[in-house]
């Protein structure tokens, strides 16, 4: 019998507002539930709701008991082989999933609105925290021959959204990060992946409020995101795979 395919998700934006990245990770969540060749295991880089992560997961979910915040996670893994990776949570895990997140004032800045402290709390999160996280499980996937890093980010990381500025310049070193590991651990038999999504996310916060906004963004389905996930995963020919229907005309303006 083959052993089961074990994924620790990131749960961090499960918990507190719903945004349409935790719709995402719930459906992500929901999708691999009920496979019998996964066994999913969901943490969080965070003291928010500490108590509610088990209540958000569906059930055949495991969840890590212990939680912390990102930056704690971060600065300790930074310290040498001697502090636990988030596989002492988990357990052992062959992929490894890491959502992109911040606080909406922070992500939606103008470029003349952007100041050093904002920019180090993003760096923190998109860009500190995944490189110490990936620092940790991946010894033991190149070790092993096999494994695999997949990261959410949103479409700013590719696209630049003059009111997304300050989201742009620290999704888009994620994305490089992502690219990067990919051509490096693609022959060591080791995938690294994101998928860039620039859509409303159905469900989500923004969605309700689409028609409130006047926004025509189209809607994704978050089971469907966590299908692309998979096939990523499973068929590991591309880098990326992007959800941004109607992108160019929607935004021309503003890409410009």
């Amino acid at each position: 019998m083959i052993d089961p395919v074990r994924v620790a998700v990131d749960g961090t934006p499960l918990l507190g507002q719903r945004t349409g990245v935790g719709e995402v990770t719930r459906g992500l969540l929901g999708a691999l539930a009920p496979r019998t060749d996964v066994a999913p295991v969901a943490y969080a880089l965070t003291w928010r709701g500490r108590d509610a992560l088990g209540s958000e997961v569906p059930d055949g979910v495991r969840v890590a008991t212990t939680r912390f915040p990102a930056r704690v996670a971060r600065e300790l893994w930074g310290r040498g082989a001697s502090w636990p990776g988030v596989e002492h949570w988990t357990g052992p895990v062959d992929v490894v999933h890491y959502n992109s997140v911040g606080s909406y004032e922070d992500l939606r800045r103008q470029p003349s609105q952007i100041d050093v402290a904002v920019m180090a709390r993003l760096w923190d999160t998109f860009v500190l925290t995944p490189v110490a996280l990936v620092g940790r499980v991946l010894p033991r996937m190149l070790q092993r021959g096999d494994g695999a890093l997949l990261f959410a980010l949103g479409g700013a990381a590719k696209y630049p959204f003059p009111h997304l500025a300050s989201a742009g310049i620290v999704a888009a070193g994620l994305r490089n990060y992502a690219h990067t590991l990919h051509a490096e651990l693609a022959p060591q038999h080791v995938y690294a992946g994101a998928l860039v999504i620039g859509s409303l996310i159905e469900g989500s916060a923004a969605h309700r409020n689409a028609s409130v906004w006047g926004t025509d963004l189209p809607v994704v389905s978050p089971d469907d995101l966590a299908e692309r996930y998979w096939d990523m995963y499973v068929k590991r020919d591309r880098i990326e795979d992007e959800v941004m229907p109607g992108m160019t005309a929607l935004h021309a303006d503003d890409v410009r």
